[in-house]
């Protein structure tokens, strides 16, 4: 655990996945894929669990069931603060760089991915929001990090404007499913929560160790400490169990819940894997 804090910097630089294959040339294995690219978000399909979106460096794919990668959106856009919609699995958000180079602002898309249009620019953009996340509450408001500010939406990401600074050292937002008011928070020195958006910060867990995700799914709250391993609490308790403490020098940087079955997740880790547990996080098998 020595060289953890050292290691944090390239926290959302993941590598991982993007190629050709000789039999189909639309598709990419795995192990291709992530030699090309870096994987900046990821997401179950809400329509059919075996597939996973993964917001990539170079555009949006999907892991289908024959475990093989496919670009989906027709740009090739690098896709930071990558955020599907809680309940619409056709609507995602997205904000990071064109190909081109600059910023995209606050981009959405209403068909699974493929095309993409800006929203928003967002306060002194178009920003590059790393973190963004959206209320499963209520899907109206958003939140997302830029140039070390916190900026919130309330009307689905059509306008923005400045709440607070962030966090030091963040690494990762996540809305609260029971509150849009509750803000949870990854970062360098901790995991932190806010009762108002932003506004004020509190530590979460007694353990001030970096934590390099954060994600909540249906009341359920999920982090990654290091030093301690994969972490779980209901929102309404926040009482932490520990799921698995056995990472060695490794830790997770993306998670998923499937929407339809809390004991599925997949996950990214620091040497661009993708992992998957069907027992809620216990034991985990590579993708």
């Amino acid at each position: 655990m020595t060289d953890f804090r050292g290691r944090l910097a390239p926290l959302l630089l993941v590598s991982t996945l993007l190629a050709g294959c000789s039999s189909e040339p639309d598709a990419t294995s795995l192990a291709q894929l992530r030699q090309q690219t870096h994987i900046h978000g990821l997401a179950f399909d809400r329509a059919d669990s075996e597939r996973i979106l993964l917001a990539t460096h170079h555009g949006l794919h999907v892991v289908g069931g024959d475990g093989l990668a496919r670009q989906v959106s027709r740009e090739t856009h690098d896709f930071m603060g990558f955020a599907p919609h809680p309940h619409d699995g056709e609507t995602l958000f997205a904000s990071g760089h064109p190909a081109r180079g600059g910023n995209l602002g606050v981009l959405v898309s209403s068909d699974g991915g493929q095309g993409w249009e800006q929203r928003s620019p967002g306060v002194d953009g178009p920003v590059d929001f790393h973190q963004l996340t959206i209320s499963e509450a209520d899907p109206g408001v958003l939140y997302g990090a830029y140039a070390g500010r916190l900026q919130v939406s309330r009307d689905g990401g059509h306008s923005w404007r400045v709440q607070a600074p962030v966090p030091d050292g963040l690494v990762g937002l996540a809305a609260s499913s029971r509150d849009p008011e509750h803000l949870y928070a990854a970062t360098r020195a901790g995991l932190l929560m806010s009762p108002n958006g932003g506004e004020r910060w509190r530590q979460l867990h007694p353990e001030r160790r970096p934590v390099s995700l954060v994600v909540v799914r249906d009341e359920a709250l999920y982090a990654f400490m290091l030093g301690v391993g994969l972490i779980r609490a209901e929102e309404s308790t926040r009482q932490w169990e520990v799921i698995n403490g056995d990472w060695g020098d490794h830790y997770l940087t993306h998670l998923a819940v499937d929407p339809h079955d809390p004991e599925h997740l997949v996950a990214a880790d620091d040497q661009g894997r993708l992992l998957r547990s069907t027992d809620g996080g216990k034991e985990w098998a590579l993708l």
